[in-house]
């Protein structure tokens, strides 16, 4: 089923084709008319706002709702109070990574589960069976991504929460100009941002209002382009593209953040899943490159001859004035400031192993501010 995002008008008057790959059904603005790399600019330096309505949002509810969500997501679900939002390292039966997975609590028995393009549902629709739940993909929900330091200046005059008080990955339901939203702190940029969920009937409306209250203070709209290359920039990860391999562990890409290793209920793929920690065969990592453009993903990575792993994604970042990548690397040459040589269509370049995010690496851009 292909399905359309009601702002697809907006995206061809801004530029973009909405011709190229499409994304969980969905054909996605990857570019409009402007640099991408100044959209990344704009969400560094002010804010860039973005239809992120591509995600697979699914409405869980009833009495054993909390239940069954739980025998999916290595997290204790039940642990999850109304009003707030976990991501899950979603598995399957052998242990691996299988979806990008944030798991929403909206109230009892209620919840929302947000996904990439992996097997959630197909896992939801299987665990269901015999139980006291109803779930239903949303297709009306848009969402709104709005990301940069300018983005709760640009919203607070405007929308009916007091966002300083909204904790990261926390949401309300409230008004923005006067039409019914979800407002939830995060995402994709590694800048501060507010993601807004909205019906269909609201979106080209809200979206026309936000970037006429934050034009003054320098928002623009943005493609997939540039939020592709700041979520590179602040070493986050896209499923499968940073899991090539087909049975990646989230030990092996930094996700133990992510599962609940004290979860004493059972759930898909658990005793494979703890059984693969200690065992990783290479572990996520960042590395520098020595070239004017970005390597390609795939490329082979090598010390002294010796293959030793892959890129997974990479990007040449303006704002940073480096090429960066994200790759997979054998333990035994993962330490910071190991040299590397990186081999593309292009040639060979040499790296550096660094530490990740390449922007703001301490995640300090993200944090709640004091009010």
């Amino acid at each position: 089923m292909t399905r359309a995002s009601i702002l697809n008008d907006r995206h061809r008057e801004l530029g973009s084709t909405l011709d190229g790959d499409t994304w969980n059904d969905m054909p996605i603005p990857w570019r409009y008319r402007r640099d991408p790399q100044d959209e990344v600019v704009a969400v560094r330096t002010a804010a860039g706002l973005y239809d992120i309505s591509g995600l697979n949002i699914v409405k869980v509810s009833g009495a054993d709702a909390a239940a069954v969500i739980d025998k999916m997501a290595p997290i204790d679900v039940h642990r999850l109070q109304p009003g707030t939002a976990r991501l899950a390292a979603a598995v399957d039966e052998r242990g691996a990574v299988s979806d990008d997975l944030m798991v929403i609590c909206d109230g009892p028995n209620q919840y929302r589960l947000s996904h990439g393009s992996g097997n959630t549902q197909r896992q939801l629709a299987a665990l269901s069976k015999g139980r006291d739940v109803k779930w239903e993909q949303d297709f009306d929900v848009h969402m709104l991504s709005l990301q940069g330091p300018r983005a709760a200046a640009i919203l607070e005059p405007h929308i009916g929460t007091e966002l300083a008080c909204l904790p990261y990955f926390a949401h309300r339901e409230t008004t923005l100009f006067g039409r019914k939203i979800v407002v939830s702190r995060g995402g994709y940029s590694g800048e501060e941002g507010f993601e807004i969920a909205c019906a269909a009937a609201d979106a080209v409306a809200l979206w026309d209002a936000i970037l006429e209250a934050g034009k003054p203070q320098g928002l623009i709209p943005c493609a997939w382009d540039s939020l592709e290359l700041a979520r590179i920039e602040a070493g986050l990860l896209f499923f499968p593209f940073d899991m090539p391999e087909g049975d990646t562990t989230p030990w092996e890409v930094n996700l133990g953040w992510a599962i609940d290793t004290d979860k004493t209920g059972d759930y898909v793929g658990k005793a494979a899943l703890l059984n693969a920690r200690g065992r990783e065969r290479f572990f996520q990592a960042g590395v520098t490159v020595r070239h004017v453009r970005a390597v390609e993903g795939g490329s082979k990575i090598f010390v002294d001859g010796k293959e030793v792993g892959v890129v997974t994604s990479a990007t040449f970042s303006r704002y940073l004035m480096q090429s960066l990548a994200l790759v997979h690397l054998h333990p035994g040459y993962k330490a910071l400031g190991t040299k590397v040589e990186i081999r593309d269509s292009n040639g060979a370049h040499t790296g550096t192993v660094t530490k990740t995010p390449f922007y703001d690496p301490q995640r300090l851009r993200t944090q709640v501010k004091a009010a």
